[in-house]
């Protein structure tokens, strides 16, 4: 006699995570792509894997110090000013960027309008609160890791649960 198979609800105990969406995250709605796009011109994968996740963020998070550079070296080359930190302008984007759901419109009028100086150090200051960003999910991905486990260990869990709750019946 075969046991009937009872599938268990995967919201209840699977063993994937429900994010692997990128867009809502902070980070990536800042609008550094379209504005060096511009300037230039004139992981699902994480719903597997916490492991994938914060490599991917290592990947964008390394492509972003290159893009600092990159802005660095085009002021520089230029002998174009780059704004201090603590600048009136780089506290004003800061504070720009603070806000939520940023689209390039927030910055539309400054890139197409404004010289290359201006628009390069507001890519700076955007990149640099990207890169906060991601260090601060960096912090929260491992946080979930320790008290969570990776893939293998979720799956070997909901493998065992399923068991359990097969026996129970």
């Amino acid at each position: 006699m075969y046991k009937k198979l009872t599938l268990m609800n995967p919201s209840e105990n699977g063993f994937l995570p429900a994010h692997g969406n990128y867009g809502p995250l902070l980070s990536f709605q800042k609008v550094i792509y379209d504005i060096t796009f511009r300037f230039l011109e004139g992981s699902k994968a994480s719903v597997k894997s916490k492991e994938t996740e914060i490599k991917l963020i290592n990947v964008a998070r390394a492509s972003l110090e290159e893009l600092l550079d990159d802005y660095r070296d085009c002021l520089r080359a230029r002998d174009l000013v780059l704004w201090d930190k603590e600048s009136k302008e780089a506290r004003y984007v800061r504070r720009l960027g603070s806000k939520r759901d940023q689209t390039f419109d927030t910055y539309r009028e400054f890139v197409e309008t404004r010289p290359a100086e201006l628009v390069a150090n507001i890519a700076l200051c955007l990149t640099h609160q990207a890169n906060y960003l991601l260090n601060q999910h960096l912090r929260h991905l491992e946080k979930e890791f320790v008290h969570e486990g990776g893939i293998r260990e979720r799956m070997s869990r909901a493998r065992r649960d399923f068991r359990d709750h097969q026996s129970d019946k």
